[in-house]
């Protein structure tokens, strides 16, 4: 009896520690593929865990830039505006959130600038599309046009090489203007 006693405490003492053995970091079980993956879908799967994650994705500057990072290049390929066209709602949070996020961070603001006038610098018809989009919402709402203005003005008083080029590149548009006003007043002669 007492043997069996000795190999049952034994058993219970072995299988005790082989258990203890069995737990794993975060890190050493997502090493699994097949278990990273039902992770990541049964986070994707649930709006409350998704926004659970990205809370906390966002609370951490690199994964946050990471983000970022995919947000842009969303928006380069033409995914971001196919799913924004089938939901407006969305549309307007997405421009809300990244509004705040641009005010709350200069550096970020920087680059998002640096990328658009690059962007617009390689394609005439997307400049064409933002000015004439910038037009016409500053002629929707003239509160945004003068704020828009006071900061333009702001930003050329303290570039002065940026102030010269607006200068002649205004006079070289106002000569155009005339001219074409003067061509104009021919053909009706």
């Amino acid at each position: 009896m007492k043997n069996v006693f000795r190999v049952s405490i034994v058993a219970l003492l072995s299988l005790l520690t082989i258990s203890c053995g069995t737990t794993q970091t975060a890190s050493e079980a997502l090493v699994e593929n097949e278990f990273r993956n039902d992770v990541y879908k049964e986070i994707v799967n649930d709006q409350t865990k998704f926004m659970e994650f990205m809370n906390v994705a966002h609370t951490s500057k690199e994964a946050d830039s990471w983000l970022m990072k995919d947000h842009m290049k969303m928006m380069e390929s033409g995914k971001m505006m196919e799913v924004m066209k089938a939901n407006p709602e969305m549309q307007e949070k997405m421009k809300k959130m990244m509004q705040e996020k641009m005010e709350n961070d200069p550096e970020m603001q920087k680059k998002m600038m640096d990328k658009m006038k690059a962007k617009m610098m390689e394609d005439p018809a997307m400049k064409e599309a933002m000015m004439q989009n910038m037009h016409a919402k500053m002629k929707e709402n003239p509160e945004m046009a003068d704020e828009m203005m006071d900061k333009m003005m702001h930003f050329l008083h303290e570039n002065p090489e940026l102030m010269d080029k607006m200068k002649a590149k205004m006079k070289v548009h106002q000569a155009e203007m005339e001219k074409q006003q003067k061509d104009n007043m021919k053909k009706k002669q």
